[in-house]
């Protein structure tokens, strides 16, 4: 059970990280994470660190994601020891452009994350992004599974 503090804290790295990538701010999205965090995005690429966080996200922002915004619509935790949780961040977003250019419909992901106290501070250690199906497909599967 997480208490309400923890809760507080985690929900507020997840409100953190949307803030700093409505306002397009690299640096900002990269305090979040831990200094020797691992980072995956929706397309696999994996980066390490803060300073590879913050280097993989300037360049799209100035880009693909120059007219997005991300609103995060859920967050789900499970303290797995009182200094470590498994957080999922169900999120939304608008105005993304996809590698090519093009407009990219809104889109539904999750972000899965391992989040660590360090000292008197939560930080993201581990972030793995996917990108989540249509809510058609969601719904056809779901309805599978009530057989």
């Amino acid at each position: 059970m997480v208490d309400q503090a923890t809760k507080n804290v985690i929900d507020g790295l997840a409100a953190k990280l949307a803030e700093a990538w409505n306002r397009h701010d690299a640096r900002a999205l990269a305090a979040i994470f831990a200094e020797d965090a691992d980072f995956t995005n929706v397309f696999g690429v994996a980066v390490k660190g803060r300073a590879g966080i913050e280097g993989l996200h300037a360049p799209i922002f100035q880009n693909m994601f120059r007219d997005s915004h991300l609103t995060v619509t859920q967050t789900r935790i499970r303290l797995m020891r009182p200094d470590i949780a498994a957080v999922d961040v169900k999120w939304t977003m608008t105005g993304a452009r996809d590698p090519h250019g093009n407009p990219w419909p809104e889109r539904e992901g999750l972000l899965n994350w391992i989040a660590t106290r360090h000292g008197d501070r939560w930080l993201i250690d581990v972030s793995h992004n996917m990108d989540l199906p249509a809510p058609d497909l969601v719904k056809a599967q779901a309805k599978l599974l009530k057989r």
